[in-house]
């Protein structure tokens, strides 16, 4: 089947789904809920028990590159998608691998010593502090508080420089013990931590711009470098723009594309029926007759509900190239709604929400969940996707000394989109986007360096 149309084409096969088919929606609908990551295993556990099924994987071999066309505007710009997908799919090292390896006899020679750095690290948080009272970690491994303090010592010449300091003012004097401040830089250094807020009390001093491009480059937090795992991601939609020449001019057009290489090939091994009934043939023979054909059946069965998947996917990229279209040209997403588009194309939304469930769509601006593209609107034509977006550009654009508060916000976001809202709606999406109040960024503000 084909799985490939560009924008004002029309699809090379027709996908409608048949009533005759309805016999394969028990199959349909889990294999439509599936992601791209999980659709052999979902397909494996329907043919499972079905001895004419063998099920070919094609996990292991390379995804084609986003567009065939030689002329496409992307080839030339981006790796194959398979070097993407790796690329999505490594991680670093996992944080707390990486300080268990670190513990040698070289900086932890004892048993005691070696025994009270891992119960530092099992006590460690995401960011690189340690949490937990240091009398209560001293008792429980049975050593004095001046002890496990001696140990805890020893994490400043640990990776990354930092981790295992109790707040950020101790984390950025352990990575000053590592910086190549000479002494006089070093005493500056000492004095702007243990008062960050007043840091530019000393800019008078000579030292002064060097040491402040020192603490500028530390951690913070010290774990910053070691972010969480990702996850394979595999889209089941691309939508990119490429380039249609013809004889006079070169013109741009949305190729709409459903990734089918990682689904599973299914092979149906034995196609031939026993003889018909006859008198003469024995009930053992009719019942294997009988088995053979049921088995047959719910194999084509199967075959027709993984195409039934890619047909309905990839009615749902079409509708999403159009809806969208200005999204893909570098705007801003249209608000959607399931029961919109499902009554474009015949579902119940029930059924698109399936679709559209764990799958993901790449297109020139990165990958994104296929859920994204249904916003809820706010007023006409306007999203609260948009707005959640400008609101982050006001913040990271703000007057450092002056945050904008939720009522400055709320005008800002009423005068650029001609609407109507409540301060309190405002203070929702705020906190949302994990953004701290003004008073509260103004804090952090003046503690930045």
């Amino acid at each position: 089947m084909s799985a490939k149309v560009g924008i004002g084409g029309r699809l090379r096969t027709n996908i409608a789904i048949k009533p005759k088919l309805s016999a394969t929606l028990k199959n349909w609908l889990p294999i439509l809920q599936s992601g791209a990551d999980s659709i052999e295993e979902v397909v494996q556990e329907f043919a499972q028990e079905n001895p004419y099924v063998q099920i070919e994987s094609q996990r292991t071999q390379n995804l084609p590159h986003k567009s065939s066309t030689p002329s496409s505007k992307i080839s030339s710009q981006k790796n194959s998608i398979t070097d993407k997908i790796e690329s999505l799919s490594t991680s670093t090292q996992d944080f707390y691998e990486s300080l268990l390896d670190q513990i040698s006899p070289r900086l932890f020679p004892s048993q005691i010593s070696q025994t009270i750095a891992h119960s530092i690290i099992e006590n460690i948080n995401d960011e690189g502090y340690l949490e937990g009272d240091i009398t209560e970690l001293a008792a429980e491994v049975g050593v004095s508080v001046e002890e496990f303090e001696r140990v805890r010592a020893r994490f400043v010449y640990l990776e990354p420089c930092g981790v295992g300091a109790r707040d950020m003012q101790e984390s950025l004097l352990f990575q000053l013990q590592e910086s190549d401040l000479d002494n006089a830089a070093f005493e500056l250094g000492l004095e702007i931590i243990q008062n960050l807020q007043n840091h530019a009390a000393h800019r008078s001093h000579p030292l002064y711009e060097e040491v402040m491009r020192t603490i500028k480059r530390f951690r913070n937090p010290p774990a910053c470098d070691f972010g969480v795992k990702i996850p394979e991601v595999i889209p089941d939609i691309f939508i990119f723009e490429h380039i249609k020449e013809d004889s006079l001019q070169h013109t741009y057009e949305l190729e709409v594309r459903v990734n089918d290489m990682y689904y599973p090939k299914i092979i149906i091994e034995h196609q031939e029926l026993p003889n018909k009934n006859t008198k003469s043939q024995s009930e053992a023979q009719k019942q294997a007759q009988d088995f053979v054909k049921t088995k047959l059946k719910e194999a084509k069965d199967l075959v027709d509900a993984l195409e039934m998947r890619k047909a309905t996917i990839l009615k749902i990229a079409i509708a999403l190239r159009e809806n969208q279209y200005d999204f893909f040209m570098g705007g801003e997403i249209r608000p959607m709604k399931l029961k919109d588009i499902a009554q474009d194309l015949g579902y119940a939304p029930s059924t698109i929400s399936r679709a559209i469930a764990n799958k993901y769509l790449e297109c020139d601006r990165g990958i994104f969940p296929i859920k994204s593209f249904f916003t809820a609107a706010i007023d006409g034509e306007t999203s609260n996707a948009s707005i959640k977006d400008f609101i982050l550009d006001l913040v990271k654009n703000e007057n450092k000394k002056k945050p904008l508060s939720d009522v400055k916000i709320l005008k800002s976001v009423e005068e650029k989109f001609g609407i109507k809202m409540v301060r309190r709606t405002i203070t929702k999406y705020r906190q949302q986007l994990n953004i701290a109040s003004s008073s509260e960024r103004k804090k952090l503000y003046e503690m930045s360096v």
